[in-house]
């Protein structure tokens, strides 16, 4: 799936994707600046998550529960200098609690992702307008 839209169309473009995806984790690809933690607010609002939700930068995971008592695990992988240090915080574990797991900057543990995930590639378009690519 292939989708071009602005910031203003973010919240239908979440709900497509979250239609879309096969899978609890996603990948969420990117150059910085990208859209990344912005789509990753726009889709967890779509799924009724109203927590502040952020990139985990310094933490390197943040953990959401909605009132149904689902989680949301969001990863952001680029401070890492190894996969190892994932490895450290656990991040098998979390990957394999069965909850969501939406990560930016995943190439950085590309060697511990043998699950079935969704990639999600956002390229910049114009200061305005992204490309998404659901693979």
């Amino acid at each position: 799936m292939e989708i071009y839209y602005t910031l203003k169309e973010i919240d239908s473009v979440a709900k497509k994707i979250c239609d879309s995806l096969d899978h609890p984790i996603v990948a969420f690809n990117g150059a910085m600046g990208s859209g990344k933690t912005t789509l990753i607010k726009s889709i967890c609002k779509y799924l009724k998550f109203k927590e502040n939700i952020s990139s985990p930068t310094f933490s390197i995971v943040n953990t959401y529960k909605n009132s149904s008592n689902e989680i949301i695990h969001h990863f952001d992988f680029y401070r890492l200098k190894s996969f190892v240090e994932a490895l450290d915080i656990g991040v098998d574990e979390y990957l394999d609690s069965g909850n969501r797991c939406f990560m930016e900057w995943s190439e950085k543990i590309s060697p511990l992702l043998n699950y079935p995930i969704n990639k999600l590639k956002i390229d910049i378009i114009t200061d305005f307008e992204r490309k998404i690519q659901l693979y």
